[in-house]
């Protein structure tokens, strides 16, 4: 087959794709991932094609005024509040971005479409080739169910009709940013109007299949969703043995007990070495070493010593098992990689679906109550590092769910029903 996979925003939105593609390739399959050109190399340093698409809008938010939107989009809510306050703005980016996935469909000539919410044409480029659609969900947060929330949402006790119209209302909104867009590249290419412009139908109303790409031993799968919606397992690029740390994580680590990992990403906001002084600190008084990942500024660094050594990143498939805990923004492929690795993590969140993530981790019993940052004190940070790490309870939990995840196949079971779809 030919596989069209069409992804969108962060590494944490592509590496996913990346992995199911290195194992549909790895079965025979033609595979082409369409995502920001920023992640050119990456892709094909995996053996992927790869097809452009525009890098304007996260260009934006790499700039002081995005940063200073992303600063301030706290829950999933004020990201669809973000979206249409900068319609005007935002609207052309989509069209472009709607433009760019049509060059790409119009390259491979796909068999299947698997697509990300952001990758938002998927549905149109599979009716255009008259081929099956596939939405694939990197958190839980577009198929509704009656047993929870939308995670933008408070839990109250109103039962099912306000489990669901919390879901049917974050769609509602989603799709408002993107229907514009959607319906002028309909009729430059000549296709018909659509009855629905969402993710999760087809345009003639058809509900598409949906996965899922969490591990259904840390996010149970909804009992009233159809066989049409799984939660499928994560999707991990399994080249951690395969990856060598830089010698100077390989001497630090042999050099003392495991320390503790520490990396908010971009996440710090705009105090960086005030956190990096924080974090350090923290560790001292919980009389642990720790290898601090200053990511994309998110963290300042700190003179390494034989407590303390500082990297700008390191792969986590790699460094995670090696260390006694992982302390992180809670970040949905961080959050799975720490939880595959069968270490404690403590959550420090930010924004978006990152407190989601942290009572997740507290309802498993793998690590203590997040922190939200706005709250994060040397205090605090150093008490959870520390029941992190001397919890024999936590510990232990934390090793058998890692037992769990890492017998699981969610790439395989993905390819086994693409291919299902495609026979």
């Amino acid at each position: 087959m030919n596989v069209l996979l069409l992804t969108y925003g962060t590494r944490g939105d592509v590496q996913p794709f990346v992995a199911l593609g290195v194992e549909l390739k790895e079965r025979g399959h033609d595979v082409t991932l369409a995502t920001s050109t920023r992640f050119e190399d990456f892709v094909r340093d995996h053996g992927l094609g790869f097809s452009a698409l525009s890098d304007e809008m996260l260009a934006v938010l790499d700039t002081p005024e995005g940063k200073v939107i992303v600063e301030s989009t706290r829950t999933i809510l004020d990201s669809l509040r973000l979206n249409l306050r900068f319609a005007r703005r935002i609207g052309p980016m989509l069209r472009r971005q709607a433009e760019d996935s049509w060059v790409a469909a119009q390259a491979c000539a796909p068999d299947i479409v698997i697509f990300h919410p952001k990758g938002f044409a998927g549905p149109m480029l599979a009716e255009a080739f008259g081929c099956p659609a596939v939405l694939a969900l990197t958190f839980p947060m577009m198929v509704p169910t009656g047993e929870r929330p939308h995670l933008g949402f408070p839990s109250l006790p109103l039962g099912s009709a306000y489990n669901c119209m919390t879901h049917r209302l974050v769609n509602a909104l989603a799709t408002r940013a993107m229907k514009g867009p959607l319906k002028d590249s309909r009729r430059r290419h000549g296709l018909p109007p659509a009855k629905r412009h969402d993710v999760l139908h087809a345009a003639d109303g058809r509900r598409l299949p949906s996965l899922t790409t969490i591990s259904p031993s840390v996010v149970p799968e909804p009992g009233d969703w159809t066989s049409n919606d799984r939660m499928i397992g994560y999707w991990f690029l399994n080249d951690g043995n395969a990856v060598r740390l830089p010698d100077e994580v390989e001497a630090f680590l042999n050099g003392g007990p495991p320390p503790v990992y520490v990396g908010f990403g971009s996440m710090a906001g705009k105090a960086p070495e005030r956190l990096g002084r924080l974090v350090v600190e923290a560790l001292r008084r919980a009389g642990q070493r720790g290898i601090l990942a200053t990511g994309w500024g998110g963290l300042a660094g700190h003179e390494t010593s034989d407590s303390i050594l500082t990297v700008e990143s390191v792969p986590h498939g790699a460094l995670f098992p090696r260390v006694t805990a992982v302390v992180h923004h809670g970040g949905a492929g961080t959050t799975a990689s720490g939880l595959r690795a069968g270490v404690p993590t403590v959550v420090v969140p930010f924004m978006g679906d990152q407190p989601f993530w942290g009572a997740r981790v507290e309802a498993l019993g793998v690590g203590p109550k997040a922190i939200p940052q706005k709250k994060l004190t040397v205090e605090s940070l150093a008490r959870a590092i520390g029941r992190a790490t001397e919890d024999a309870g936590i510990r232990e939990r934390s090793a058998a769910l890692g037992k769990r995840i890492r017998r699981e196949d969610g790439v395989g079971e993905t390819c086994r029903f693409v291919e299902g779809l495609g026979a």
